[in-house]
């Protein structure tokens, strides 16, 4: 079922940012890039919109930021559905990998309203988001808040570490 709302081209445009990685990129672009960004219905729920400051910049990892993974899990709300995406870096026992994972979090105390317009539109965003690799749908903390949990979706039992931490 189509609920017919639009994905705005700010939403587009942070994806295609976070797809494509510019290899030339200085220090000052790459502190910019977005290691995992939050997007929400608008208010009259008729578009999908970037949610305002819930964004984690590579340039906050290390100094504000310990655990980005852990930081990420924390900027869901408990309360309300929102869709995601995770830009995860992970070795596996051959190589290092990043990998973007759209997220999908329905938490069961989401009002029912809620996760009925967001089931509805997840469509709408993923096509605007070609070439996601991993699709994750979440619906409550105990899901999400371990990283090894993650680490399944990436590659099962050949991920080895996950953003620079052994699971």
């Amino acid at each position: 079922m189509a609920s017919g709302v639009k994905v705005t081209d700010e939403v587009v445009a942070v994806f295609n940012d976070m797809k494509v990685r510019k290899a030339q990129a200085n220090e000052e672009e790459k502190r910019k890039r977005k290691k995992a960004v939050l997007f929400c219905m608008s208010k009259d729920n008729q578009c999908i919109i970037l949610e305002e400051g819930k964004e984690i910049l590579l340039g906050d990892l290390g100094s504000t930021i310990q655990d980005p993974y852990h930081h990420f899990v924390n900027m869901l709300p408990l309360n309300d559905c929102r869709y995601a995406l995770y830009d995860a870096t992970y070795e596996t026992k051959e190589s290092k990998k990043e990998d973007l994972v759209f997220v999908f979090w329905a938490p069961e105390s989401a009002p029912l309203k809620s996760k009925m317009i967001y089931a509805s539109s997840k469509d709408a965003i993923k096509k605007k988001f070609t070439g996601i690799k991993h699709e994750w749908q979440v619906n409550g903390m105990e899901e999400i808040k371990d990283r090894r949990t993650l680490a399944d979706k990436l590659g099962g039992t050949t991920v080895v570490t996950l953003e620079g931490s052994p699971l």
